[in-house]
C-alpha cells in the first residue's frame, strides 16, 4: 500500500501548491533539446533540458564545484584502479520505482554503449559491479584519480523503465532513429516530464518527492514551461511582452540597448563562459569535399598544412569581431581552455596577431598563392552565424574564398560526429576537468569513444600520449603540468584556432532569481519567484 498513499500525498502537494503558492517559470531558448534520451547526446542544448529531469552520481553546486548526488560518497580502491560509490537511499523513479544498485550498473553500461555520446567521457572504464543494493565498484583499465569529474551528466536511468519500452540501448542520433526515450523520460530528478511538442515546447512540473525537495536552498518554481523561438525578435518580443519570463540567450545586438533602458522592467545576470568557440578543418582526407583548389593544387587537402592555419589565424581580426560583430559581448582568446578549467596554461592566452600580409605569405610560401574556395558550416544562431560571415569576409581579403553554409543544429552536430564538413565553427563547453575536452575534440578519432567531436579527425601522436597520461597520472601537480604541455602543443599546431569566449548574459523579469553556472545551463532547482 506504500506506494499508492505516496501518489496520493504527492498529488495532494501539488493540488495544494496550484492553489496557494504555484509558480510557473515561463524560459525560452532558440534551441530545442533534439532528444530527451540522456545518452544519445552530449550537447549543450539537450543538457540544459535532460539534467532537470535526470541525475547522475554526481553533480555541481552553486559554485560549480562538484557535489553528491545520487552517490553519497566514492573512494578509490586498489591503486585508483577502481573505484567504490555508495549510493543514495530512498530515492525513487518518478514512475515510483526505487533507485538501486541495478539501475546505477545498467545506467553506466548503457552510458557506454556504441551509440552514447557520453562513453567517450567514460575512456578506461571496462566495467561496473553491483556489490550491495545500494553500492557499485566501478573497474577501470588503469588507475584515474579523477574518475568522479567523468561521471558528471551520466544520467541514471531505470533499468525496468528501459526494458518496457525497448530502449535498453541509446538512441542513434546520428542515424535519425526515433526510440521512446527520445519524448518520454523517467528519471530521479527535481522536475518531471509533463510534456514536449520537439521545436515548440516542453512542460516540466516540479517532483514532490525529490531527495533534494527540503534543503533550504530549494526554489520554489512548480512548472516550468521551455519554449523553443529561434527567432530573436520574436523571443525578445516574447519576454518584452510578459510572454515569458527568462531568456536564456538573448540576441546580442540588443543587449546594451536594453541595459541602457532608464525604465527598464528587466535584470540581467552575467559571467564568463567556461566554454571556448573554434574553427576545424578537415586534416584527415587528402582532398577535402567541399574545397575548390586552383588546377596546380588538385588533390591536396590545404588544411594538412600548418602553414595554411595559421594563415587563416592571422587573417582573422577576433578583435573587431568580439567588438563590432558581438557588440563586446566576448573576449579573444589565444588559450584552447579557459582560466576556469585546471591546468589552465597563461603562455598560451595570447594571439597570434592579426596580420592579413602575413596570411598572404603563408599561403604563398604553402602554395596557394592564388586562394582557394571552401564550404564554412555553421549553426545557424544568429550571433555564430554573425561570426561566420565576418570571417568569411576576412579571408576574402587573403585569398581564400568562403561559401558560408548555415544550419540548424540537426543538421549540423551530426556533420561534426560524422567527420562530414571541410571547414567549420564550433564550441565547446567543459567542466573544469580538461581531460574530457581533449579526449572529443582533438585525439585521434577511433569509432570507440575517443575524438567523438573530432570533426576534422586531427591526428597527432604526440598529443594523444599526452592525453593518455593526463587520464591516469594521480599526482596533481604533475597532472597539470602534462596539461600545459598539452596546451602548448595545440597552441603551436593549431588541430583547432581559438576564437573568443562568449560573456553569457541572461535577461529576466525582476522577480525571478537564479544561479547563473559559467556553462550557460539554467539548474531549475534553485530557481525562486517572487
Amino acid at each position: 500500500m506504500r506506494r499508492p498513499v505516496r501518489f496520493l500525498c504527492a498529488v495532494a502537494l501539488m493540488i495544494c501548491a496550484g492553489m496557494t503558492g504555484a509558480k510557473t517559470l515561463r524560459f525560452a531558448s532558440a534551441f530545442d533539446p533534439n532528444s530527451l534520451d540522456p545518452h544519445s547526446l552530449a550537447l549543450l542544448y539537450q543538457t540544459r533540458v535532460v539534467t532537470q529531469i535526470y541525475e547522475g552520481l554526481v553533480n555541481r553546486d552553486k559554485e560549480f564545484k562538484l557535489e553528491p548526488s545520487l552517490a553519497l560518497s566514492w573512494e578509490p580502491l586498489d591503486g585508483a584502479k577502481r573505484w567504490r560509490f555508495r549510493l543514495r537511499p530512498n530515492v525513487n523513479f518518478h514512475d515510483g520505482a526505487p533507485f538501486t544498485a541495478d539501475d546505477a550498473v545498467f545506467s553506466i553500461e548503457r552510458a557506454l554503449a556504441k551509440t552514447s555520446q557520453r562513453a567517450n567521457q567514460l575512456r578506461g572504464v571496462i566495467g561496473v559491479r553491483k556489490v550491495d543494493p545500494l553500492t557499485i565498484d566501478v573497474l577501470l583499465s588503469a588507475p584515474d584519480a579523477v574518475l568522479p569529474e567523468k561521471l558528471w551528466l551520466v544520467a541514471m536511468m531505470s533499468r525496468p523503465w528501459a526494458e518496457k519500452h525497448g530502449v535498453l540501448l541509446p538512441q542513434d542520433y546520428n542515424a535519425k532513429q526515433e526510440t521512446y526515450a527520445v519524448r518520454n523520460a523517467n528519471g530521479t530528478g527535481p522536475f518531471r516530464l509533463k510534456s514536449y511538442d520537439p521545436d515548440q515546447r516542453l512542460v516540466l512540473v516540479a517532483n514532490p518527492d525529490w531527495w533534494g525537495r527540503g534543503a533550504k536552498d530549494v526554489g520554489n518554481v512548480t512548472e516550468a514551461i521551455y519554449s523553443m523561438i529561434q527567432a530573436d525578435a520574436t523571443r525578445l518580443a516574447a519576454l518584452a511582452s510578459g510572454q515569458v519570463d527568462f531568456v536564456i540567450d538573448p540576441p546580442f545586438q540588443d543587449i546594451a540597448r536594453l541595459k541602457a533602458q532608464k525604465d527598464r522592467q528587466l535584470k540581467f545576470a552575467e559571467i564568463s563562459d567556461i566554454g571556448t568557440q573554434y574553427l576545424g578543418f578537415d586534416q584527415h582526407r587528402d582532398e577535402p569535399q567541399f574545397v575548390e583548389l586552383p588546377p596546380g593544387k588538385r588533390g591536396a587537402n590545404p588544411f594538412k598544412d600548418l602553414r595554411v592555419r595559421r594563415a587563416i589565424y592571422h587573417a582573422i581580426d577576433i578583435d573587431l569581431i568580439v567588438g563590432k560583430v558581438l557588440r563586446g559581448q566576448g573576449t579573444p582568446t589565444g588559450s584552447h581552455l579557459s582560466k576556469l578549467v585546471d591546468g589552465y596554461t597563461p603562455d598560451v592566452e595570447a594571439r597570434l596577431p592579426y596580420d592579413p600580409a602575413k596570411a598572404r605569405a603563408l599561403l604563398k610560401e604553402a602554395g596557394y598563392g592564388e586562394g582557394f574556395g571552401v564550404t564554412l558550416d555553421c549553426v545557424n544562431v544568429t550571433f555564430r552565424a554573425a561570426v561566420c560571415q565576418a570571417i568569411a569576409a576576412m579571408l576574402a581579403q587573403v585569398g581564400i574564398r568562403v561559401n558560408f553554409q548555415p544550419s540548424p543544429s540537426a543538421i549540423f552536430f551530426p556533420k561534426l560526429t560524422q567527420a562530414t564538413a571541410s571547414f567549420f565553427e564550433f564550441g565547446w563547453s567543459p567542466s573544469t576537468d580538461p581531460w574530457a575536452m581533449l579526449q572529443n575534440t582533438v585525439r585521434t578519432y577511433d569509432g570507440a569513444g575517443s575524438g567523438a567531436f573530432n570533426g576534422g579527425r586531427y591526428s597527432n601522436p604526440k598529443l594523444d600520449a599526452l592525453i593518455d597520461a593526463i587520464r591516469v597520472e594521480p599526482d596533481l601537480a604533475r597532472r597539470r603540468q602534462l596539461v600545459g604541455d598539452a596546451l602548448r602543443l595545440m597552441h603551436e599546431d593549431l588541430p583547432l584556432i581559438p576564437l573568443y569566449r562568449r560573456t553569457l548574459t541572461w535577461v529576466m523579469r525582476p522577480n525571478v532569481h537564479v544561479v547563473q553556472w559559467p556553462n550557460d545551463v539554467l539548474e531549475l532547482r534553485w530557481v525562486r519567484i517572487d
